[in-house]
């Protein structure tokens, strides 16, 4: 990718027509693990064709869970038929606390049946559980074959799809089992946005909000002025924000794809996140809400820390509660249940979190901080 530049030499990606539909391509260039990002609409019906361009081999698992198979199996499926893939489809239990080795185990056993080989190709269609399951998946068996990851949620389609993250919880934490493996491609059918449901729309928004605020002052401000267009998918917009998302994604990746440094700055929100998840068990909070509470109160301790002022605080706080997400801790959350669960975070190392300050919109800076010292006063 290009090093940071305007928001123009963002969203100036490479376009290319396939099957008539206009289809804007980004790229995560690292290496031989390169890959496309396929951004557009109606790309469901063309993955057949992008699998064969990916290079997938002739079996296919598709991963994905009952919902999304309602609205999109049967069109993956026949385009896969079409293009001459052997298809197979494994449904898991939808939810973050079926985001465990009981699921992968699933996924195994029909792979095993199915007589999979190292050249087959597992595609994970859903949000970011199901990519994150298929993905470690497929970085295990036979000690990793291909995938391919095909997002239906805007919060996978903007973060958890690219980079290379898989993996699953523990009692004792999120993400606490995994892996770096990177997909063969990604494709990202913003069509399939218009049937999701409102709340997992606005979870979504709190990933294009983080990536606002860590990089793109830019983009921020369009989210100020024109979030009701998002509200209403506005397809326009929705790409733009999309293509930007993705496109700073890429180039935090291809600098530090492993997370031994500057990636860390993608976890802006998410260890407060991720503690206020694992403590609720992951059914009362969605993965962005409770991002987003990280953020707010991420962006109050960079005040307090002196690295952030007032004004971008409020702008931070007044996005966030304009998309419909929520800031506060919940005041029936224990901070010292709060405290314990940070210190397994993986970030945690000597008793402290690698914590993610804003420096102003668009700026970070990172700081060692004791959990107690993360969540001391919190923000309203």
């Amino acid at each position: 990718m290009e090093d940071r530049g305007s928001r123009s030499s963002i969203l100036d990606s490479r376009s290319s027509v396939l099957m008539a539909n206009i289809m804007r391509t980004l790229k995560v260039s690292l290496g031989d693990r390169s890959y496309p990002i396929y951004l557009g609409e109606e790309l469901l019906s063309q993955a057949g064709e992008l699998l064969r361009e990916a290079g997938c081999g002739e079996k296919v698992g598709i991963v994905t869970n009952p919902t999304v198979a309602e609205h999109y199996l049967k069109t993956v499926q026949e385009t896969l038929g079409r293009s001459g893939f052997r298809v197979t489809s494994v449904l898991l239990p939808d939810g973050e606390e079926h985001k465990n080795l009981k699921s992968i185990s699933a996924i195994y056993d029909q792979l095993i049946r199915e007589r999979f080989e190292r050249g087959s190709c597992v595609l994970a269609l859903g949000g970011g559980v199901i990519g994150d399951l298929a993905g470690f998946a497929a970085a295990t068996f036979l000690r990793g074959i291909p995938y391919v990851q095909v997002p239906t949620t805007l919060l996978a389609q903007v973060d958890s799809s690219v980079g290379g993250k898989t993996g699953v919880n523990h009692k004792e934490g999120k993400n606490l089992i995994g892996a770096f493996y990177q997909p063969k491609a990604v494709l990202i059918d913003v069509g399939v946005l218009y049937t999701l449901p409102r709340r997992e729309l606005l979870a979504g928004l709190a990933e294009v909000i983080k990536y606002g605020i860590i990089e793109d002052p830019s983009l921020f401000g369009l989210l100020e002025e024109k979030l009701e267009r998002l509200l209403v998918l506005d397809r326009a917009l929705l790409e733009e924000a999309i293509a930007a998302s993705c496109s700073i994604k890429a180039r935090v990746v291809e600098k530090d794809e492993r997370e031994e440094d500057y990636r860390s700055v993608l976890n802006f929100g998410h260890t407060i996140g991720h503690a206020l998840e694992s403590l609720t068990g992951y059914e009362k909070f969605l993965h962005g809400e409770a991002v987003a509470i990280g953020m707010a109160q991420a962006a109050a301790i960079s005040v307090r820390q002196g690295v952030c002022d007032e004004e971008s605080l409020r702008r931070i706080q007044r996005l966030i509660a304009k998309a419909g997400l929520p800031t506060a801790i919940p005041p029936d959350i224990k901070l010292s249940e709060l405290v314990k669960k940070m210190e397994v975070d993986k970030k945690a190392s000597g008793g402290k979190i690698k914590f993610v300050l804003c420096a102003g919109i668009g700026k970070t800076q990172f700081c060692w901080l004791s959990p107690e010292q993360i969540v001391t006063k919190p923000a309203a």
